[in-house]
């Protein structure tokens, strides 16, 4: 059991992780695409807009900004790799399905004391009702002493 919760914290810190892989490249590409400014790159099609200057990044800052991308991206990659390699092997299927079995017949078995339970509680219920309906039907001996 306590190796089950080991995994499943795992596959929880790897969620984490992915998802904040997911948050920087979405601010990756927020980045890349709001502070750069346009670049001819056919010689036949012109640059028909301008961003201001403060809206984009000096070439200098740019590059550094985009190595540092580079960067997080791969030790964000490279710790989902290693929650992804201390995950455990998958059991074989014939054991999850003996597993399977075992957990089914286990509830079935579980099932059938509740409803011996619920009947027994019934039963007893029945009972005490029973005594003390009798109880309250009773005279009181208290009134006829003798």
């Amino acid at each position: 059991m306590l190796q089950e919760l080991s995994h499943m914290d795992r596959i929880t810190q790897l969620q984490d992780e992915i998802q904040q892989l997911l948050t920087i490249m979405s601010r990756s590409i927020t980045y890349l695409t709001s502070r750069t400014n346009f670049v001819q790159v056919n010689p036949d099609i012109p640059i028909t807009k301008a961003r201001p200057q403060e809206k984009f990044d000096s070439p200098d800052i740019f590059e550094a900004n985009k190595k540092e991308i580079v960067n997080d991206l791969l030790t964000k990659a490279k710790q989902i790799e290693y929650l992804i390699n201390s995950l455990p092997e998958p059991e074989p299927e014939e054991t999850q399905a003996t597993r399977l079995k075992d957990l089914e017949q286990q509830m079935v078995e579980a099932n059938e004391d509740y409803i011996r339970a619920v009947n027994r509680a019934r039963g007893l219920h029945r009972r005490i009702s029973e005594v003390l309906r009798n109880m309250l039907d009773e005279p009181d001996g208290l009134d006829n002493p003798g």
